[in-house]
């Protein structure tokens, strides 16, 4: 079976959670079928790239840039006998080839544009353009799949008129063999971590989907031992970017031990931050799932997190972690609940080990990639 898997992000520009899954997907796919990746953006080596810079859309609105180049992925996709696309950004060039060449459209669902209006702050009119093609794309696929029951309930809720019997739940996953407790301390101590003191971990771009603003002042009421590491891309507005830093430069001016690093950290870094850490937090108001926190889990660490989306389906509240409850109409409530959650870890650090290793146990045994892999195969096969 010889396969197309649609994306933007393909390493090496792999900057969110649709990135990881697709990266890992590929990998474990091409062990079961032929896989052909199509990817918009920059070059790859391992992948037939699509630029976003039509010298004809110079200087236009980004996802008209986007469209033109997911023409190209339909042109290119001729001879394959399924495409599989994932995000908004190359949902029109499945559709496209769907309709162009009649093969089967797969979707994996990893956010909804009606559930993320605060994109309208970064496309202005392009973000009617991004919802017009996730739901044209989304109504006529053979098949989408939902990568949590939340995801599952959100997309039926986002698009009524899509039949319930085409969507599919597959769990995303995280590879056990990467992510694993690492004792290695290199990183902290280039970072300046207190070895001393206990740590919280985040992972993420700053946006308003992952409420890093939320845990900045939810750390205002955390115990003063507990540092705060936060991996945390550059923001996606420049009105963030300020709301942001304002919060951080109000904690620092309270408290000692406020890291935020902006590069991008390699997979090994990355999971020597989170393996230290007394539980990694995900304070997201909306999540279909969160790959990072099965990432944090693989490496025997415990997790506070926010009850939304598909994070129910990862993290065990009271199992593997403790869940906070999120209302868009008390954000105070919702930070002091992160707080609280902090500050039960740091006077019980015994309960933060036992959910860490129960954490670990539950990713290699509920969420690899292989398994995840096989039912995507099985998946596409029913669609030939």
């Amino acid at each position: 079976m010889r396969v197309g898997i649609l994306t933007r992000e393909y390493p090496p520009y792999v900057y969110g959670g649709a990135g990881v899954h697709v990266t890992f997907l590929v990998r474990e796919l091409r062990k079961l079928i032929e896989v052909e990746v199509h990817a918009l953006g920059e070059p790859r080596e391992d992948a037939v790239t699509h630029s976003e810079n039509d010298p004809l859309l110079d200087g236009a609105n980004p996802a008209l840039r986007v469209l033109a180049a997911d023409l190209s992925v339909a042109d290119k996709t001729a001879g394959l006998e399924l495409v599989h696309s994932h995000t908004w950004y190359a949902n029109m060039g499945g559709h496209w080839s769907k309709l162009l060449h009649g093969i089967p459209h797969v979707v994996t669902a990893h956010s909804l544009e009606p559930d993320r209006p605060w994109k309208a702050e970064q496309l202005g009119g392009g973000y009617a353009l991004s919802s017009w093609a996730e739901r044209t794309a989304y109504e006529g696929a053979d098949a989408v799949i939902a990568v949590s029951h939340a995801m599952l309930a959100d997309i039926l809720n986002a698009y009524p008129a899509l039949d319930p019997a085409r969507v599919h739940v597959i769990h995303n996953g995280v590879d056990a063999d990467l992510y694993y407790p690492d004792g290695s301390a290199d990183v902290l101590d280039r970072i300046g971590v207190d070895p001393t003191r206990p740590y919280l971990a985040f992972v993420g771009r700053i946006t308003r989907q992952k409420g890093v603003t939320h845990l900045l002042r939810a750390a205002r009421r955390m115990d003063p031992a507990l540092q705060l590491v936060l991996l945390a891309g550059a923001a996606d507005t420049s009105e963030l970017a300020e709301e942001t830093d304002a919060e951080i430069a109000r904690l620092r001016a309270e408290r000692t031990g406020v890291f935020v690093i902006s590069e991008h950290l390699p997979a090994a870094e990355v999971r020597q931050v989170l393996s230290h850490a007394l539980f990694f937090c995900c304070p997201s108001i909306y999540e279909p799932l969160g790959i990072v926190n099965l990432e944090a889990m693989a490496c025997d660490t415990a997790v506070v997190a926010s009850r939304v989306g598909g994070i129910p389906d990862v993290v065990v509240d009271g199992g593997t972690g403790l869940l906070v409850d999120y209302d868009p109409a008390d954000p105070d409530g919702f930070e002091a609940g992160l707080a609280e959650a902090a500050n039960r870890l740091v006077a019980d650090p015994g309960l933060a080990a036992q959910f860490g290793r129960a954490g670990r146990e539950r990713a290699v045994t509920d969420f690899s990639w292989t398994a995840i892999a096989e039912q995507t195969v099985a998946l596409y096969q029913s669609l030939a």
